[in-house]
């Protein structure tokens, strides 16, 4: 397997996150593409960890960095990493066998552990208890998105479906690559014992990935979504958000985009769908998926 992590502006956090991703008994390649840092991110890599491949952009892609270093991946199978989280010794393989076990799995989601308690991330209930009913042979629940920094993709299918949406960009960028996995017949599973971690970077613009996350998860409704059920997801999202300028701003952002939004729209299959109408209550009373600062 390959191991790709996509960064900017935290050099402290990422050489962190090279010294776990290096050491661990795998081995595996790791790409790291960094997005236009400006605090030496690149330099300290390219001096601490030579044996990583570099990929300097010299602008932030956002997720589609991802995209650009998968072009390079020679494996069968690619772990996303972000440059606040890292997989525990034996977390790979485990993943890369259960991809090689069951050829028709896509991704495997690991469990996320959260620094430094090492308390269960708040949304492994919802994918530990997923409602998602998949065929027998599946080595752990169903789901209908991946979580980019804690998943192992195989290739192919990522390939298949051109990775994530550069109109998507970043915030919630798993959910329409996810839909388009499955809508071509690919099966996501989460595993138990594939354990990933995760130090919450505090170098963020929160108001900027709440605005990305709440226009990207109405674009993808209105992307994927048959109408009534894209205007009731909508509904929830709108309710959900705290009334500021900055929810307003995601809005208006979404209704700017609805040309492209109607022009690109293809719904997904039936059976999809009834996955989806399964989410939604615990979508509704998720604590980990609050758009809030």
């Amino acid at each position: 397997m390959t191991v790709v992590i996509i960064t900017m502006d935290r050099r402290a956090e990422l050489l962190r996150t090279l010294g776990h991703m290096t050491a661990l008994p795998e081995r595996p390649r790791v790409i790291v593409v960094d997005n236009g840092s400006h605090d030496g991110s690149a330099d300290a890599v390219a001096r601490d960890y030579p044996g990583v491949r570099l990929i300097r952009s010299p602008r932030n892609l956002g997720a589609v960095a991802r995209n650009v270093a998968v072009e390079e991946v020679s494996t069968p199978y690619v772990a996303f990493c972000d440059d606040d989280t890292w997989w525990e010794p034996g977390a790979l393989s485990e993943a890369a066998d259960l991809l090689d076990g069951h050829p028709e799995l896509a991704s495997v989601t690991g469990r996320i552990l959260v620094e430094p308690d090492l308390r269960e991330d708040p949304i492994t209930p919802e994918l530990r208890y997923s409602p998602i009913q998949g065929p027998g042979w599946m080595p752990g629940p169903a789901l209908l998105s991946i979580l980019a920094g804690a998943s192992m993709l195989r290739v192919v299918a990522f390939r298949e479906t051109g990775g994530f949406s550069p109109r998507i960009w970043l915030g919630g960028e798993e959910e329409l690559l996810s839909l388009d996995l499955v809508s071509r017949g690919w099966w996501l599973c989460w595993a138990e014992g594939v354990v990933v971690h995760h130090a919450a970077s505090k170098i963020r613009d929160r108001r900027l990935r709440r605005r990305l996350g709440i226009r990207n998860t109405l674009w993808t409704a209105w992307l994927r979504r048959p109408a009534p059920d894209a205007l009731r997801r909508t509904a929830a999202v709108l309710r959900s958000v705290p009334k500021d300028r900055a929810s307003a701003s995601a809005v208006a952002a979404a209704v700017a985009g609805l040309p492209w939004v109607l022009r690109e729209r293809r719904v997904v299959p039936m059976d999809v769908e009834r996955g989806l109408r399964l989410l939604e209550e615990p979508q509704r009373t998720s604590v980990a998926r609050r758009y809030v600062d």
